[in-house]
């Protein structure tokens, strides 16, 4: 859309073919249907936050901001709002209301929307000739923006790469990010819907990968949650490929092992004739309890002022290192993003235009750009997509 808009506002006739009954699928889902349109930073903070080339996308980011974004936004009636860090939701915490607002900017400038219109084939033997399920179109320039495999049922099902791959470029391997983990252990059964904050997760192979403390949550099979979710983008690859990964939670990151040590000392002291089971209540969540018994193999019935140093120890290293092991994530179906894509060194940065193809374009997630959760994501396609549409009005007009 954000493409269609400025290829549109540089003088193109545009047409956006989309196989979807409506326009937007995506952009209802984002931020728990809220849509986290953007992060409200600088160009710095915008490829900071990016993990997969980053440089690669300087251009797009100076051509299209957050700060341009959300004027766009502002301009066209939609006022926005920015939430603990830097997060950029509209004010009215609906993501129709974005997605009205490129639809009601397309129409004023004549876009020619197709729904329903599900593109088969691009032939480039004589100009682009687009075929579709219904139809057959010409056109002197051609803007993939297709999404990557994330979220299939809002219709990526990985078309870009398909068409990329035709038109003789390369697509790098993709996985699933920004995604929830399964893990080995069992007792996160027991643990479903249990939501911890202001914790620490750490992750491992033959070093540390990711370590954040904030919030997550235990699901049916593993967990997830923000802190979680950013994890997974350093995990996703190795998980695939079957790499042995180690994660382990800090329960009390705020306290130092002897800290802790010292805390549950005072706790045990104020509950000398009380069973272990019954001495936790200050420390962890009720629904957290059992299963820490359970790990620390002390009896619950086991009086407090029984408990020897080293079970008290046991269970201080239980609590600073609650140990998980992530088996793989949970697929590109609850995926936020697709990491991986059309090679970015087939791309002209400061175009979006294919180095292979001249004409043809891409924006977005179909592109191997992939960003740390918090709007930057929406702000690459929205950036790609401008850049890409200004180009492709360039090339035609």
């Amino acid at each position: 859309m954000i493409a269609a808009i400025a290829a549109a506002e540089n003088g193109a006739k545009v047409t956006l073919l989309e196989k979807n009954e409506k326009l937007g699928k995506k952009l209802y889902i984002t931020g728990k249907g809220r849509c986290n349109v953007t992060n409200n930073t600088d160009i710095s903070g915008l490829i900071e936050h990016t993990l997969t080339n980053p440089r690669f996308l300087q251009s797009a980011f100076h051509a299209f901001d957050a700060t341009a974004l959300m004027a766009f936004f502002e301009n066209m009636g939609t006022p926005l709002k920015t939430e603990r860090g830097g997060r950029v939701f509209p004010v009215s915490d609906k993501a129709d209301d974005i997605t009205k607002a490129l639809t009601t900017r397309m129409k004023r400038l004549g876009v020619d929307v197709r729904l329903n219109c599900c593109v088969r084939e691009i032939d480039t033997s004589n100009g682009f000739e687009i075929r579709t399920n219904a139809d057959k179109f010409v056109y002197d320039a051609v803007i993939i923006a297709t999404g990557g495999l994330s979220y299939p049922s809002t219709g990526s099902t990985g078309d870009g790469y398909k068409f990329a791959r035709e038109l003789r470029h390369s697509v790098t391997a993709t996985y699933p990010s920004l995604v929830p983990l399964n893990v080995a252990e069992t007792w996160v059964h027991d643990l479903v819907g249990l939501s911890l904050r202001n914790v620490k997760l750490i992750c491992r192979a033959k070093k540390i990968l990711y370590e954040e403390t904030g919030e997550m949550l235990f699901t049916p099979t593993g967990i997830t949650g923000p802190i979680v979710l950013r994890a997974s983008a350093f995990l996703t690859e190795k998980l695939a490929k079957g790499e042995n990964i180690a994660c382990e939670i800090d329960l009390k990151p705020a306290l130092t092992y002897e800290q802790l040590d010292a805390r549950i000392l005072r706790d045990f002291a104020e509950s000398l004739n009380k069973n272990f089971a019954n001495s936790l209540d200050g420390l962890l969540p009720q629904r957290l309890i059992n299963t820490i018994i359970e790990l620390s193999e002390i009896s619950p019935e086991k009086k407090v002022n029984t408990i020897s140093k080293n079970e008290r120890h046991t269970l201080v290293k239980l609590l600073k290192a609650l140990p998980l092991s992530p088996t793989k994530t949970t697929g590109y179906k609850e995926a936020v993003i697709t990491k991986g894509g059309v090679n970015v060194k087939e791309i002209n940065p400061s175009t979006m235009m294919s180095k292979l193809c001249p004409g043809l374009f891409f924006a977005g997630e179909v592109l191997d750009v992939d960003a740390m959760t918090g709007g930057y994501n929406l702000q690459i396609a929205f950036s790609t997509g401008y850049l890409a549409g200004k180009s492709a009005a360039l090339v035609v007009t």
